[in-house]
């Protein structure tokens, strides 16, 4: 019974000394793992504001020109050029029209001049002096032309009733051909189609009278273009050298040589221009009407003197004359006969475009057919049959102008620039090649 606490106390005694190792470790493991005591934050120091800088001295500011793209500028200076000058030809064409009788009988008299000058130069070279020269030419060519349309109304004076009875007659063959024909028309449809015709003459009385009584004021004014024409031609054959001369004085003298240049050449070319359309003219009209006589469509001398003076509008007049001619054969004769008639108007008209004018008009006044086609639709528009008379030879004359005008600058331009620049020399040897003209 001794021994039992003594055990006791050592194993308590043990049990103590484990319990003081076991404290002490877990001191040292709590000391190894406590955050280190926080050192109180010390105050930020004060920013100083940031030194002023000192201040840039302001540049030029850039040209708003130069701002604006190349482009841009470029399209802005054609653009108030193009404004200036559609405004200018607006206004010339305003005053054209407020004198029209006065400007075409002028223009008229420059073509009548262009044809007749060439006679009175050749009586004055045989020894007549200018007066009768000029008068002798001026005279006998009006009362040509005058001949002629006397004899054109004469002619469709004497025929008008054989012409209308044949008419009649045509239209009938005309109405029982389309009743046998192919297309199906029928007799209603040929009746009603007439109706209407007489409706619309009927509606249109009004005007076709109010027509009839302004055909006075049209014989006054036809008059007083025809005084204008021949008084207007005659001072041009007697005098056009000292009007041309009074004109250059009218222009700036820097312009002055290169316009004097290209007067001359202008009305050279509007000489052959007239020339070689009156001939041409006249070969349509022989042959075209001879076509139509041996076919026996009636009246067809006035027919071909009605094809000569269509001939002046290039084109469209062939075509309107050509197509005249047809109506009255088919109405006339049949058929059979238009047909024939358009044969030969076609084969005359073909070989006028290829062969004559070519030849006797010459690359001197050859204007692309685009262009005649829209010049003579542009003077049709603005003028009537007087403005596509005249469309085609003024730009022929302009086509002339400009080109000579174009060389003559690059001509100055390779005189004034220095030696030893073969630049000018090539442009001007490239602009006086033929076959880089318009």
């Amino acid at each position: 019974m001794s021994r039992v606490p003594g055990w006791l106390g050592r194993v308590g005694a043990g049990l103590t000394e484990m319990s003081e190792r076991l404290d002490e470790r877990r001191a040292e493991v709590e000391k190894e793992t406590a955050p280190e005591p926080a050192v109180p934050a010390q105050p930020a120091a004060p920013v100083p504001p940031p030194a002023p800088r000192p201040p840039v001295p302001a540049g030029p500011r850039p040209d708003p020109a130069e701002a604006v793209p190349w482009g841009v500028r470029v399209a802005a200076e054609a653009g108030w050029r193009l404004l200036v000058l559609a405004g200018t030809v607006w206004v010339l064409m305003r005053v054209i029209s407020a004198v029209q009788l006065v400007v075409f009988a002028f223009v008229i008299a420059l073509l009548i001049t262009a044809l007749l000058q060439p006679t009175v130069a050749r009586l004055r070279r045989r020894g007549v002096p200018r007066g009768p020269a000029t008068a002798m030419t001026a005279i006998l060519g009006f009362v040509v032309m005058g001949l002629m349309g006397w004899f054109v109304t004469w002619q469709v004076m004497e025929n008008i009733d054989t012409l209308s009875n044949q008419i009649q007659s045509g239209i009938d063959d005309l109405r029982n051909w389309l009743l046998k024909s192919p297309f199906h028309v029928t007799d209603k449809q040929i009746n009603q189609i007439a109706k209407n015709l007489r409706e619309a003459i009927g509606a249109n009385a009004d005007q076709i009278t109010s027509a009839g009584l302004e055909g006075v004021q049209v014989i006054v004014e036809a008059l007083t273009g025809i005084l204008l024409v021949f008084f207007s031609t005659l001072f041009l054959l007697y005098d056009g050298e000292r009007i041309w001369q009074w004109f250059l004085k009218l222009v700036p003298a820097a312009a002055r040589p290169g316009v004097a240049g290209a007067g001359p050449r202008a009305w050279r070319t509007l000489t052959a221009y007239v020339r070689g359309t009156v001939l041409v003219a006249l070969i349509d009209a022989i042959f075209i009407g001879m076509g139509i006589y041996f076919l026996d469509v009636p009246m067809a001398v006035p027919l071909a003197v009605f094809i000569f003076l269509f001939s002046f509008i290039p084109l469209v007049g062939a075509v309107a004359s050509g197509a005249l001619a047809v109506i009255v054969a088919l109405v006339t004769q049949g058929v059979f006969t238009a047909v024939m008639t358009l044969i030969v108007v076609l084969a005359v008209q073909q070989i006028e475009g290829h062969v004559l004018q070519p030849f006797i008009l010459g690359r001197a006044v050859r204007v692309h057919p685009l262009a005649v086609v829209l010049t003579v639709a542009a003077g049709a528009m603005v003028a009537g049959i007087g403005g596509a008379v005249v469309a085609v030879p003024l730009v022929a004359v302009t086509n002339t102008v400009v080109g000579y005008l174009r060389q003559h600058s690059l001509e100055v331009q390779s005189r004034q620039a220095p030696q030893g620049e073969p630049a000018a020399e090539a442009v001007l040897e490239t602009a006086e090649d033929p076959a880089h003209q318009v």
